[in-house]
């Protein structure tokens, strides 16, 4: 990859400042298959420079002439898919049929979702004798995680993009050659020179300098609620608007009605995809004390079902975790399950057999879990998943609230309207009910320390906008 030591900046490939360097890691072998440059905070300083000089006039376009971009970003997108999915494939560890399904496939719905949006926005409108406009926010710092890279990449760029705002791209440093190729494909869209730029780097160097940048006046984070917190606080003194979706701990309530081998097993599998590396990944399954036997069977035997290995390896269901450093959290909280006095299931501390080098993971499950668990109160990050079992809806309810966070829950039923009064109640910013399709158009974003502000669809775009009331327009 030719411009992996390059940064993307003012419409051109350039060299960093610096002379340092980081090795990518392929988490299936734990072997670097490549190597990107890290910025400091001279290469921000040149892109966010770069980015406001291009404000001044892309903030004044047309939103069709945006649109129009757009529909070239996408079509330029198609034309890397196949990249796109390899290269995460590789970074990650993902399955390469889910790599290009989903890892991939998510940028593009995002871009096709965004489109639709536009066409039925009101950029503009009329309030009596004052006009209501949207305007672009201005210079945005975007600072995306190695977990759902294209996702997260695709839904804060684009949206940005039609808004009018220039920005500033910091990929997670652990994935990060998939932004390189989407850098790619901005510039054969004809994206206007500092419109987009990208900056590669760590947290505490290239992102710390973002966040706190006096040219930077948002900032989008998606990532750890401890990161978050940083972040928040080194924006604070130049009042940035902070814009964050962060962990996560779902809960799976699993009604007494349901059919409970189908909601079981979904559940499992929906935990464990992408190995369990999701923030709003069902990781607490509440199930009906009475059923508690019969469902730790279900679990175990959906759980037997995953097959862990290399990514491109036929019929892996399950590829390894990140790195190193997530490996061994993993492991370690698994282990206080286990301390904590929680039946395990399936699964356990080591690597599958077979598997002694890469950062695989057993599927493991752990019942009779107590809310105050660590299991049931840290976000893991793996596919672990801890079965709770509630003595009726009003404990279920009250265990599935009982969380600092409020990223996704989940409610199963084969009374809708049931499962319905059930959403009403949890404190979640997204609820799904009886394991729905995905929807790109749905806002995305948690109630308490999941975050603030909302993704995807029409929030998406409003996150990125001014609102401007000109009073006295229409007299």
């Amino acid at each position: 990859m030719t411009n992996a030591l390059k940064f993307y900046i003012d419409g051109a490939w350039v060299a960093p400042a610096g002379d340092a360097r980081l090795s990518v890691i392929d988490p299936c072998t734990e072997a670097p298959f490549a190597e990107i440059a890290l910025g400091d905070a001279r290469d921000v300083d040149r892109a966010v420079a770069a980015a406001r000089r291009a404000f001044a006039t892309f903030s004044l376009t047309d939103p069709a002439e945006r649109v129009a971009l757009v529909r070239r970003i996408l079509d330029a997108y198609l034309a890397r898919y196949d990249d796109i999915a390899d290269a995460i494939s590789r970074e990650i560890g993902a399955p390469r049929p889910f790599a290009h399904e989903w890892q991939a496939g998510l940028g593009r719905r995002h871009l096709e979702e965004l489109l639709r949006t536009c066409e039925a926005f009101a950029w503009q409108r009329n309030k009596g004798a004052t006009l209501v406009r949207h305007e672009p926010v201005g210079v945005v710092a975007l600072i995306t995680p190695w977990n759902w890279p294209m996702n997260q990449i695709v839904c804060k760029v684009a949206p940005a993009i039609a808004a009018g705002c220039t920005m500033v791209l910091k990929p997670s440093e652990v994935s990060p050659l998939n932004a390189v190729i989407f850098a790619e494909v901005l510039d054969a869209a004809g994206v206007p020179p500092g419109v987009f730029n990208l900056v590669q780097g760590d947290g505490p160097t290239v992102g710390a300098a973002l966040c706190a940048h006096s040219g930077i006046d948002m900032v989008s984070f998606t990532g750890s609620t401890r990161a978050g917190v940083q972040i928040a606080t080194l924006a604070a003194p130049s009042v940035k608007r902070v814009h964050q979706e962060l962990g996560g701990k779902s809960a799976n309530l699993l009604l007494d009605d349901v059919d409970l081998e189908m909601a079981v097993t979904k559940g499992v599998n929906s935990c464990f995809s992408n190995s369990g590396q999701s923030c709003n990944a069902p990781t607490r399954m509440l199930v009906p004390a009475s059923r508690l036997d019969e469902a730790i069977e279900i679990a175990r035997r959906a759980a037997a079902a995953h097959r862990v290995g290399p990514a491109d390896a036929t019929g892996t269901t399950m590829g390894p975790v990140v790195s190193q450093v997530q490996f061994e959290r993993v492991q370690r909280l698994i282990a206080m399950g286990i301390e904590e006095g929680a039946t395990l299931v399936a699964g356990g501390l080591g690597r599958p057999q077979g598997l002694e080098r890469g950062y695989y993971v057993r599927p493991t499950v752990f019942a009779d879990v107590r809310p105050d668990m660590t299991i049931a109160r840290e976000e893991i990050f793996g596919p672990v998943l801890a079965i709770l079992p509630y003595r009726d809806e009003e404990d279920a309810t009250a265990i599935a609230n009982d969380s600092p966070y409020g990223l996704a829950a989940y409610v199963q039923s084969s009374d809708l309207e049931r499962a319905r009064r059930v959403a009403f109640r949890l404190r979640a910013g997204s609820v799904y009910l009886n394991y729905p399709a995905w929807d790109p158009g749905s806002p995305f974003g948690g109630y308490k320390q999941s975050g603030n502000g909302r993704e995807y669809g029409e929030w998406g775009l409003e996150a990125f906008l001014e609102v401007k009331g000109i009073v006295g327009y229409g007299r």
